[in-house]
């Protein structure tokens, strides 16, 4: 158990909307320091992880790992092992280092289950690393849609990672039919207690379209009803920068957005959106593109049942 598992950005939403007390009592219960025997052989079955890591400049990057199932393995309850290394183009190749915090997102669409797990890289080596867990809890599959990934022979020479400025049409495109996403996002914390440092990344999902693309490189995201943990809104509440990944499951191309976010809690806007809670709105800095670069593909979708409970874009529907 973890006595305290939550950090300021987080209780103060859980205050905000009511639910401090429950997730104060519930917290140390569910989010361990250590990874119990379900969770790790979950990860040893998948055949992807995705990776929250964080730059030297404090921008989150979410990216995504692959190789055949096994390759991320757990020796010992504190532990996860990951036989894989970024490829030169991917963000997380400049951030994997000894002593790194990254945010760890075991997802297996298919049957909808997710774990997290937040740690520290503890050694890396030429065929991989070791993460030391510092949190670790299961997630609930509300809002995954279903689809089965297959292992592909990756591509020889593949094209280069291409830095976007700004949006281009094909970027708005992936984006703008979306069903998913996975987010990263960071609490620096306390330069003078490392324990108060982590990384996260996450899941969104919602029907296509849900992620509206705005003039001027902006980003709307509903946010609906999750686990009131606050996980990712707690982070952005103490450091409001974020890393989307968004992963064209025809091709493997790969989308990686760094934004700068703001949280719209209140007002009108949120009620264009059947579901919202509240919207997440995303300014993106920059992008990166690599064709390709994933070798999975994948089946088509099954929408999670939980959307029923979600609309569309009120100009959408227009």
């Amino acid at each position: 158990m973890i006595a305290e598992p939550f950090h300021a950005g987080e209780r103060a939403l859980q205050v905000q909307t009511g639910w401090r007390d429950r997730m104060e009592a519930m917290g140390p219960r569910v989010i361990r320091d250590y990874m119990p025997d379900q969770h790790r052989e979950f990860f040893a079955q998948l055949p992807f992880l995705v990776v929250g890591s964080l730059d030297a400049d404090l921008q989150p990057w979410a990216s995504v790992l692959a190789a055949p199932a096994g390759f991320a393995h757990s020796p010992d309850a504190t532990h996860l092992r990951v036989d894989a290394l970024p490829a030169g183009g991917d963000p997380l190749a400049g951030q994997l280092a000894q002593g790194a915090t990254l945010g760890l997102l075991g997802i297996e669409p298919h049957t909808r289950r997710r774990n997290r797990m937040n740690g520290t890289v503890e050694s890396l080596d030429a065929g991989g690393f070791m993460v030391a867990v510092q949190q670790s809890f299961g997630n609930c599959p509300r809002y995954i849609q279903a689809r089965e990934p297959e292992l592909v022979a990756a591509r020889d020479g593949s094209a280069p990672a291409q830095r976007l400025d700004t949006l281009d049409l094909d970027a708005q495109r992936l984006i703008g039919s979306a069903d998913t996403l996975f987010i990263a996002t960071a609490y620096p914390g306390d330069a003078a207690d490392a324990r108060s440092h982590g990384v996260d990344v996450s899941h969104r999902g919602g029907r296509p379209g849900f992620v509206r693309v705005d003039a001027g490189g902006v980003l709307t995201v509903p946010d609906f009803n999750g686990n009131r943990f606050f996980n990712t809104l707690g982070n952005l509440v103490a450091h409001p920068r974020a890393g989307l990944l968004f992963i064209d499951y025809d091709n493997g191309d790969l989308l990686h957005v760094a934004a700068t976010a703001e949280l719209v809690l209140d007002g009108p806007e949120i009620a264009e959106f059947e579901g919202a809670e509240r919207l997440l709105r995303l300014h993106v800095e920059h992008a990166l593109r690599r064709p390709a670069a994933l070798p999975l593909r994948w089946g088509d979708a099954a929408l999670s049942p939980h959307l029923e409970g979600t609309g569309r874009w009120a100009a959408a529907r227009a």
